[in-house]
């Protein structure tokens, strides 16, 4: 990270349990986030080999821990795009975000890093109170796809992730798709455990997408 960070934005919601489990909690920015219910109309897991790009670039080949969702969003294809690369603006509609903040100004481009934080619920791992995320935007096409990368760290404790979101325009709204690779001692340790965090996680953010970009859209 190059730049001067700017003062965060804080906001402190009523957390869900990010995520949330006795040993991590976060799809990292890597995921973050949410409820454990799947979104409506979500997409499940891809067939075998295949992955998620930006760029022609995708997640960790290597990684145990992975997991691939996607839902239609009824919104303007700019009102998600916005929602999802406005990083300061997490708190607003994604309770278990705690803070977030650029360390670049203006929008959302490729080498953008941001920091943010969730809660880290008690576990084996660490004593700490809260999991920091610093996230690196590796490629990025402008309402059509993401890539960013980062670890998340607390005491005793790092997730190295790596995140692709694609949004594509179908009749009606926006097909948003995300998949993600976690990888780490602790997650390692787990991988069916550290999966199902991951998933609810990516299904949570999903939900919370949706539900923000479609509230905005009907006003």
């Amino acid at each position: 990270m190059s730049a001067t960070p700017r003062t965060a934005t804080r906001r402190t919601g009523t957390s869900r349990t990010g995520i949330r489990t006795a040993l991590l909690t976060v799809p990292l920015a890597l995921g973050l986030l949410g409820a454990a219910v799947a979104p409506a109309g979500a997409v499940g897991s891809p067939r075998p080999g295949s992955s998620l790009t930006c760029h022609g670039a995708g997640v960790d080949p290597a990684a145990q821990v992975r997991h691939r969702t996607g839902t239609v969003i009824h919104a303007p294809l700019r009102t998600v795009w916005q929602l999802q690369t406005d990083v300061e603006r997490w708190p607003d509609w994604q309770s278990p975000v705690r803070s977030a903040e650029r360390l670049d100004s203006g929008p959302l481009h490729r080498g953008s890093a941001f920091r943010w934080t969730t809660p880290l619920p008690p576990n084996p791992a660490s004593t700490d109170p809260v999991l920091e995320i610093t996230s690196t935007v590796r490629q990025l096409r402008p309402g059509a796809c993401i890539r960013w990368t980062g670890p998340a760290v607390a005491t005793g404790l790092r997730i190295d992730g790596v995140h692709v979101w694609t949004f594509t325009e179908v009749p009606g709204g926006v097909l948003v798709r995300t998949e993600e690779t976690h990888t780490g001692p602790q997650v390692d340790a787990n991988v069916p455990a550290a999966t199902a965090i991951l998933r609810q996680g990516l299904e949570g953010w999903l939900h919370d997408l949706k539900t923000a970009a479609e509230a905005r859209a009907a006003r």
